[in-house]
């Protein structure tokens, strides 16, 4: 990624080597098992009149980011994995950007993502029931009375928000503004997906703002300027029912995201192939793709769901390919993984590919190069 202000005094020699994540181009939030926050620091749960105080705390995003990158992991991940997962995928999007600078133009004015990796308790045995008991667990952590996740993350979502500024009003060349884009992996993706509703619907019975200002609702222009899922271990109806929120829907409802929801997959992940399939009885997101009923709730016919494959590294995205509300990547040709491991190609996304479609959305946000 290309270093901020700080790090550009550096010696000749340095300054050729290309520019890797450093550590404060991360933070940390943790949540338990009930999906609630805690202070990093001494591992105790934050108050609940403390929670806008403790974030302001840790995520005021700094002057010289361009853009924000929410990072939620997957299945078995302890949390120093976390930040190393993440750490390997922006050095990947610092590589393949560095490499081939003439697919994303709009990003050579400069591209310094500050990313924000969510932390959850998601380790278990390599199995089928342990791959089960982390599934039950994500369920909780986002639902009933004790499921805290879609709160504490909608907070978050919505304080960055709030302090990073509208890019679309010409801020970010200044850099008073930054583009949000929101990254999950497995059952991550279900805590991002469950967080943007949960923060949309707080800030409309506010009266405050949460998606694009290109396609959002008016009442809902809350600017997630991309939400991208690999191998998401949900079911492939999901957005028929827990996120149907998510998805236009009737009387002019649109999603609170504004920008693409990206969502990969791959014949070879058992995960949420196999295994999922036999606990829900339908195969996962990550298997399959995601789709969507002819007739949702409401009668309002199909909307638009895209599918096609992930391209080469060397490939670019036409603007077309990835400019729909839902768009299923079939990425069977990359993510393979090993037939003796017991999960297939669940988490084998930390490919150049990966990181050209992520960086391929981020120049895709930004407004024409005048």
């Amino acid at each position: 990624m290309t270093l901020s202000p700080r790090f550009r005094r550096t010696s000749r020699r340095a300054a050729r080597r290309p520019s890797l994540p450093q550590p404060a181009d991360f933070v940390t939030v943790d949540l338990d098992v009930d999906g609630w926050l805690l202070n990093s620091e001494t591992g105790r749960p934050v108050r609940a009149d403390r929670l806008k105080r403790h974030l302001a705390d840790r995520l005021t995003p700094p002057k010289w980011a361009t853009d924000i990158l929410v990072y939620v992991h997957g299945w078995q991940t302890g949390p120093a994995a976390a930040v190393r997962n993440a750490q390997r995928l922006l050095t990947l999007m610092e590589q393949q950007r560095t490499a081939r600078t003439a697919l994303y133009p709009r990003l050579r004015e400069g591209f310094a993502p500050w990313t924000v990796v969510v932390r959850w308790p998601s380790s278990s045995s390599l199995t089928k029931g342990g791959y089960e008991r982390i599934r039950a667990r994500a369920h909780a952590m986002s639902t009933g009375e004790q499921g805290y996740a879609p709160h504490i993350l909608g907070h978050l979502l919505g304080y960055l928000h709030a302090e990073r500024g509208d890019p679309a009003q010409g801020t970010l060349r200044t850099r008073g503004g930054q583009y949000l884009h929101l990254i999950g992996h497995s059952f991550g993706g279900r805590f991002l997906c469950e967080a943007v509703t949960w923060a949309a619907e707080a800030e409309a019975e506010r009266g405050g703002t949460l998606g694009w200002t290109t396609r959002a609702h008016p009442s809902l222009p809350f600017a997630v300027d991309s939400l991208t899922v690999f191998q998401m271990a949900a079911p492939r109806t999901a957005f028929d029912t827990a996120f149907h929120r998510l998805r236009p829907g009737p009387e002019g409802h649109r999603s609170p995201v504004g920008g693409p929801l990206v969502f990969t997959h791959s014949r070879h992940d058992r995960a949420t192939g196999f295994w999922h399939l036999l606990g829900e009885k339908v195969s996962g997101i990550g298997h399959s793709g995601m789709r969507l009923s002819a007739t949702p709730p409401g009668g309002v016919p199909l909307h638009d769901v895209w599918s096609t494959r992930l391209l080469r590294a060397d490939t670019p995205y036409p603007h077309r390919s990835l400019d729909h509300v839902f768009v299923n990547i079939d990425a069977s040709w990359r993510y393979r993984s090993s037939r003796l491991n017991p999960v297939g190609a669940h988490s084998d996304y930390y490919h150049p590919e990966s990181a050209h479609l992520l960086l391929s959305l981020a120049e895709h946000s930004r407004p024409d190069v005048v």
